[in-house]
C-alpha cells in the first residue's frame, strides 16, 4: 500500500483532497483505462492509504458516490447529490470523517440564476452545475468552517466565470474559514481564478502552503506519465486557514492511476495559534 502523499495529520491538521474520479462511461469505455470496474479499485486503494479527513469528488455517478463512501468505510458521511432532478446524473459530493468533523449544515445548489431549481442552467451552460456546501465543527479544535465543492462548465469561458463569481460569493458569505475544492476547467491566473480570489478572500494552497510535496505537475494527466504543467483542479482557502503543506498526487494505486485526473491535496491547521509568553498570539 502506497504511504500517505502528505504524511498522516498530527494533532489538529485535517487532509483535504479533492478529485475528479470520471464518470463511469458505461459500454462507452472503449479504453480499459476508462472503466470504472477497474478504476474503483484504484480509487479504493488511494482512499485506504491517504484516509483524508475530508474528500470533495466531482463528476461521480450515484453508483459511484456509493462505491467511495464504502471504500471509504462506515465512520465517513457524505452529502451532495446528482445535479439533475431526481436527484440523478453527476454530482460534486463531499465525504467527510464523522469522528473527527461534525456536520452542522449541509446544501446543494444550481449554478444558474435559479439555485434553488435543481437541473437550472444559465450563462451559456448547456450542462447543469452545482456547488455542494458543508459547515463542520472540528470535534479536536472547536473551530467551524465551511467546505464548498464544485465542478466548473467545460465548455463556455462566460459560465465558468460566472459560476466562480457565484461560488467566491457564497464563500464571502460564510462567515466561518472557507475552504473550495474542484475542477476549475481552467488554468491558474485564468478569469475563473481570478473571480475566486477576488479582495482576497481565497488563496490557492498550492501557492501559500509552507511546503509543498511535489511538483506543480498538470493535473489533467489523462493516464499518462504526469509532467509539469495546467493545474485546472485546485483547493482554495481563506486566509485563516493554515495551509502546512501541498500536493498533487502523480501516483498509480493499486495498479493503476484512479483517474484521467490527478488528486490535489492540502493538509491544512484550522486550530487558532498558541498565546506567546506574555499572552500575545505567537
Amino acid at each position: 500500500m502506497s504511504a500517505p502523499l502528505l504524511g498522516r495529520p498530527r494533532d489538529t491538521e485535517l487532509l483535504i483532497m479533492s478529485v475528479n474520479v470520471r464518470r463511469d462511461l458505461g459500454v462507452l469505455a472503449v479504453r480499459a483505462a476508462d472503466r470504472w470496474s477497474a478504476l474503483r479499485n484504484h480509487v479504493a486503494a488511494m482512499l485506504r492509504a491517504e484516509q483524508p479527513t475530508v474528500l470533495a469528488v466531482q463528476e461521480a455517478l450515484p453508483t459511484q458516490a456509493r462505491a467511495i463512501r464504502a471504500a471509504l468505510g462506515p465512520a465517513y458521511g457524505s452529502i451532495g447529490h446528482g445535479r439533475r432532478p431526481g436527484p440523478r446524473g453527476e454530482g460534486c459530493p463531499v465525504f467527510y470523517d464523522r469522528e473527527r468533523l461534525e456536520l452542522l449544515d449541509g446544501w446543494q445548489r444550481a449554478l444558474s440564476d435559479r439555485p434553488e431549481v435543481p437541473g437550472s442552467i444559465a450563462w451559456t451552460s448547456v450542462l447543469p452545475r452545482v456547488v455542494v456546501g458543508a459547515r463542520f465543527r472540528d470535534r479536536r479544535c472547536g473551530v467551524e468552517f465551511t467546505l464548498l465543492n464544485t465542478h466548473l462548465d467545460a465548455f463556455s469561458p462566460w459560465a465558468r466565470r460566472r459560476q466562480a463569481a457565484e461560488v467566491h460569493a457564497a464563500a464571502v458569505a460564510a462567515g466561518t474559514p472557507v475552504v473550495v475544492t474542484g475542477d476549475l476547467n481552467a488554468a491558474e491566473g485564468s478569469a475563473p481564478w481570478r473571480a475566486l480570489t477576488a479582495d482576497g478572500a481565497l488563496r490557492d494552497t498550492w501557492r501559500v502552503a509552507d511546503t509543498r510535496a511535489t511538483p506543480a505537475w498538470g493535473t489533467f494527466a489523462h493516464y499518462r506519465t504526469p509532467r509539469v504543467g495546467r493545474r485546472i483542479d485546485a483547493i482554495l482557502a481563506s486566509a485563516e486557514v493554515h495551509v502546512v503543506r501541498a500536493g498533487i498526487d502523480p501516483r498509480q494505486h493499486g495498479g493503476g492511476w484512479p483517474s484521467d485526473h490527478l488528486p490535489v491535496q492540502a493538509l491544512v491547521d484550522l486550530a487558532p495559534p498558541a498565546p506567546g509568553p506574555l499572552g500575545e498570539g505567537a
